[in-house]
């Protein structure tokens, strides 16, 4: 069993280190997604019409908050976790101990997934202060949160587990995260793009995540929510399957 109270003693650990640097870190993942959502939400917005039956700030907000979570989520289980594993070499010293990869895995999964609900629930909380949601609202949103932080968490694992170095990072926002960002309905309905390129979307993880919290964030009703549930489950499950391969291969052969 991976999840125990070794698992949890990696998470612990990794928390006792963030909480040294725990304002500028919470700061940090707030700063950006505050500045899109004030640029874009009242500068381009006040010259749009209504979006989906909304301000554009209001349909811009839940983006932003997939958006935060994703990148968090991303960062954590990229830089941070690689920095544990290639250069600091904490995971090698964590196995001397009667501690298992896998369980040095399920910790670091779980911790990029839970710096990724803080700094979605920190962005829900500035949209519950301007009136774009209401409290009730907001706490149906925290699952999707953990939920899209574990599909992108798994996600990243997979990528640091073959990295060689920080720059191979690049590919993949590259190549993956910065282009789910312009087709997976952030800054405007999937519906606007092509035809193909909508069918295409439908295959990405936060498109999912998106058609899962816009609706709870914005107090609409869910429609097909089990399949967004699902390829959310997906897409984290095989990540971290995938990664706790790929690792064995690096650290263990």
């Amino acid at each position: 069993m991976m999840f125990n109270q070794r698992a949890l003693a990696v998470w612990l650990r990794n928390f006792w280190v963030w909480r040294k640097l725990a304002v500028p870190s919470v700061l940090g993942n707030i700063v950006e997604p505050m500045l899109y959502l004030l640029g874009l939400g009242y500068g381009l917005g006040s010259l749009l019409p209504n979006v989906a039956g909304f301000p554009y700030i209001h349909f811009l907000a839940a983006g932003i908050v997939c958006q935060s979570t994703m990148n968090s989520a991303t960062f954590e289980a990229l830089y941070s976790a690689f920095s544990r594993l290639h250069v600091q070499r904490t995971w090698e010293a964590i196995m001397h101990a009667p501690v298992s990869l896998d369980e040095i895995l399920m910790g670091e999964w779980l911790w990029a997934a839970s710096k990724s609900l803080l700094s979605g629930c920190a962005i829900l909380l500035v949209l519950v202060v301007w009136g774009i949601t209401s409290p009730l609202h907001a706490l149906a949103v925290v699952p999707a949160i953990l939920l899209t932080g574990l599909c992108f968490a798994g996600m990243g694992l997979v990528i640091t587990s073959v990295s060689p170095n920080y720059d191979f990072f690049m590919y993949y926002f590259t190549l993956v995260i910065g282009p789910m960002l312009f087709v997976s309905g952030v800054f405007y309905p999937v519906t606007q793009l092509p035809v193909w390129l909508q069918w295409f979307s439908q295959l990405l993880p936060l498109t999912h995540a998106i058609s899962l919290i816009r609706p709870l964030v914005l107090g609409e009703s869910l429609t097909l929510a089990w399949l967004h549930i699902l390829v959310l489950l997906l897409y984290g499950g095989i990540g971290f399957q995938l990664s706790r391969k790929l690792a064995r291969k690096r650290l263990l052969s």
